[in-house]
C-alpha cells in the first residue's frame, strides 16, 4: 500500500539537528509528526522541492519576551521570519501573571522599563482575562500562533502578588511569603509553565525608575521557590544576574537549582566596565558541568547594542533640554523642527546631556557610537565611530551626528554596542559560542521595540558564524545549537531534531541567497505603536506541526502553533 503523507519535503541536504553530516533525503510529514526520513516513497497533500537547499529542524528560541504580544496577535514577528518554531517567553523575571487588578499599572511598568516595550500599547492591547498564572495559560491556549509558544512563572509577578507593595519596595520575604510563592510556583508549573524565571540586575527597572521587586531577593527566597518546582517534579530555573561577585553569585544559583534538583540556564554577556567576569562565571559553568549539573548558559552571537535614531525609543540628544521640548511632535514636525538653525544649535550645544535613566550613559560617548548602514556591520572599526567621522570633517561630535541623525528622510538607524565588544573585539563572543555549555540566546524578542532588534540573531548567526575560514564554527554544529541544543536546554525534547516521531518543524533555506535587511520601524502593535523589525531572506519555508506558515517570508495564513504546556518527554522513534 502507497504511503500518503500531509508533507513531503523532497530533494533537500538534511541537518537532523544532531551536528552530523548532512544526508540528501526527504522527510515526511503527517499529523503534525515527521513520519519518514529517507528515501520517501508515495505521495502527500502538500510536496516542497528542497533541490538546492538544506532542511533544518526548526529554531528553539529560550529568551524571548512575547508575554504581552502574544494575548493581541497571532503572529510573533519579526521572530517567526528566522526560522523561529518555538519561543519561550516570562524570561528575566517579568510578565503578566500572577496579577491582581489593583496591580496591573505596576507590572506595565515593570515591563515598559525593563523591556522597553511601551506603557500604552501594553494598558490599551492586554485584555487582562487572567489572574492566577494557571488562567493565563488557559487563556493563550485558547489562541493561535505561526509557531509554538511556552512561558516562565516570573519572579516579579509572583512575588507582587504574595508580598504587595513589600514586593516593589524590595522587602525580604518572611517564612509564609516564601510558603506561598512556593505553592504558587507549584501550581504554575503542574498547570504548564515551563518553570521559574528570575532577574538579579540592577539594570532591570521599571519605567519610574524601581529596580525590579525580585532583584535582591534572599537566597532562601529563591530555595523555596525552587522546591515548588522540585514538588512538581519538573520545570526550569532561568535567571539573569550581573554577577558583581562572580565566584559567589554563582554557586548561590547552583545551589538553588541542585538543591531542587531542576535544570538552570541563565544568560552570560562581556560587559565593558568588568571585561573579564565573563571567564569567571563561564568557568564555574563549565566546571559545574563536569560535575554533573544540568546547566546551560545564553550567549549572543554578536555586539549587543542599543539602536538609536530619531524615529525610535531614543536618540543622542534625548536628554537634551532642547530637544525635550519638541519629543512629542509626530516624526514629520519634529524633523522640521530639529533642522531649525537655531534649534540645532540648542541641543547640540547641551550634548552631551546627562541622566539617571541607565540608557542616557550609552548617549554620550561619540567614540561607540555607529551608524547602522545597509552593510549591517555589527563588529565596527573605531575609525567609523560617530568621534572618528567628525575629527575627520573637523566638526564637534555632536553636531556631526546632528547633521547625520537628521539628514535624508531622519530615519538613520545609530548602533552603539555596549557589550561583548570591549577593545572593539568580539574574541569574547567567539570563545562563548564555542563553550559545550552555552547556546545560542538573548534575541529578546517582542522586547525593546525601539532600541534592540536582535530577534533576527538566528539568521545572523548562520550568517556570520558558519563556514570554512578561520574562526568560523560547523554549519551543522550551528544548526545544532539553534535547534536541538535549545530545545534539550529547557527540556522540549519532542523538538529540535529531524527524527522520526518528532515534531515536524522544519525550515527550507536556500543558504546562497540567505541575508539580512536593515532594521526599520512598523506600527503594528495595539494604538499603532510601533517596533523595530527585520526580514531575513533565503527561507524557502518554515513549517509548524507540519504545515507551511511561511514561504520565502510571507505568511501562508496558517497558524498552527499552540501553547506548550511544560516539559516534553523525549519522544519514543
Amino acid at each position: 500500500m502507497t504511503a500518503h503523507y500531509d508533507l513531503i519535503v523532497r530533494n533537500g541536504l538534511v541537518h537532523d539537528g544532531m551536528g552530523g553530516e548532512p544526508v540528501r533525503a526527504g522527510v515526511a510529514v503527517k499529523d503534525g509528526r515527521i513520519a519518514a526520513v529517507g528515501a520517501v516513497t508515495g505521495g502527500a497533500a502538500e510536496e516542497i522541492d528542497a533541490s538546492g537547499c538544506i532542511v533544518t529542524p526548526g529554531f528553539v528560541d529560550i529568551h524571548t519576551h512575547y508575554d504581552g504580544h502574544a494575548t493581541w496577535a497571532e503572529r510573533l514577528y519579526p521572530s517567526s521570519n528566522h526560522g523561529v518554531t518555538t519561543a519561550v517567553m516570562g524570561n528575566c523575571g517579568v510578565g503578566f501573571a500572577p496579577c491582581r487588578p489593583d496591580d496591573r499599572d505596576k507590572l506595565i511598568a515593570l515591563m515598559e522599563g525593563v523591556e522597553d516595550i511601551p506603557g500604552i500599547v501594553m494598558t490599551e492591547g492586554l485584555p487582562w482575562k487572567w489572574e492566577d498564572f494557571p488562567s493565563y495559560l488557559d487563556f493563550l491556549a485558547g489562541r493561535r500562533f505561526d509557531m509554538d509558544v511556552a512561558a516562565y512563572l516570573p519572579h516579579a509577578p509572583l512575588r507582587l502578588y504574595v508580598m504587595g507593595e513589600r514586593a516593589m519596595s524590595r522587602e525580604p520575604a518572611t517564612d509564609a511569603d516564601i510558603a506561598e510563592m512556593a505553592r504558587l510556583a507549584r501550581e504554575a508549573v503542574e498547570a504548564g509553565a515551563l518553570g521559574f524565571a528570575t532577574s538579579r540586575s540592577i539594570n532591570h527597572k521599571a519605567s519610574d525608575g524601581r529596580l525590579t521587586p525580585s532583584y535582591s531577593a534572599a537566597e532562601g527566597e529563591l530555595t523555596g521557590i525552587a522546591g515548588g518546582l522540585a514538588a512538581a517534579g519538573q520545570g526550569i530555573f532561568q535567571a539573569i544576574s550581573d554577577f558583581d561577585e562572580p565566584e559567589a553569585d554563582f554557586a548561590m544559583l547552583r545551589r538553588v537549582a541542585e538543591g531542587s534538583g531542576r535544570r538552570m540556564t541563565f544568560s552570560l554577556l562581556q560587559m565593558r566596565p568588568t571585561p573579564d567576569r565573563w571567564r569567571t562565571v563561564l568557568a564555574a559553568a563549565e566546571q559545574a558541568r563536569a560535575e554533573g549539573m544540568a546547566v546551560t548558559a545564553q550567549v549572543c552571537g554578536r555586539p549587543v547594542g542599543l539602536l538609536a535614531g530619531l524615529e525610535l525609543s531614543v536618540n543622542p540628544f534625548s536628554f537634551c533640554p532642547a530637544y525635550r521640548e519638541i519629543a512629542d511632535l509626530p516624526f514629520e514636525e519634529r524633523l522640521a523642527a530639529l533642522r531649525e538653525p537655531a534649534r540645532r544649535a540648542a541641543i547640540t550645544g547641551q550634548y552631551p546631556c546627562r541622566s539617571w535613566e541607565p540608557v542616557a550613559a550609552a548617549l554620550t560617548a561619540p567614540e561607540f557610537i555607529f551608524e547602522l548602514t545597509d552593510r549591517l556591520d555589527y563588529e565596527p572599526r573605531p575609525d567609523d565611530s560617530m568621534a572618528s567621522q567628525a575629527a575627520r570633517r573637523g566638526a564637534p561630535a555632536a553636531e556631526h551626528m546632528f547633521d547625520r541623525m537628521v539628514s535624508g528622510d531622519g530615519r538613520h538607524i545609530f548602533y552603539i554596542p555596549a557589550a561583548n565588544f570591549v577593545g572593539n573585539s568580539i574574541e569574547a563572543v567567539e570563545t562563548m559560542m564555542r563553550s559545550d555549555v552555552t547556546v545560542p540566546g538573548l534575541g529578546d524578542g517582542g522586547a525593546h521595540c525601539g532600541s534592540i532588534c536582535d530577534a533576527s540573531l538566528p539568521t545572523y548567526n548562520l550568517l556570520r558564524w558558519t563556514g570554512e575560514e578561520a574562526g568560523k564554527l560547523s554549519l551543522a554544529g550551528m544548526i545544532r545549537s539553534l535547534s536541538w541544543d535549545c530545545a534539550r536546554a529547557v527540556d522540549l525534547n519532542d523538538r529540535g531534531r529531524i527524527a522520526v516521531g518528532l515534531r515536524a518543524d522544519l525550515n527550507v533555506i536556500d543558504l546562497d541567497r540567505l541575508s539580512l535587511g536593515r532594521p526599520h520601524m512598523i506600527y503594528d502593535l495595539p494604538i499603532g505603536g510601533g517596533r523595530l523589525t527585520q526580514e531575513a531572506r533565503g527561507f524557502v519555508a518554515t513549517i509548524v506541526n507540519g504545515e507551511v506558515t511561511y514561504r520565502e517570508g510571507v505568511a501562508t495564513g496558517r497558524l498552527p502553533g499552540r501553547l506548550v504546556r511544560g516539559t516534553r518527554p523525549v519522544a519514543a522513534a
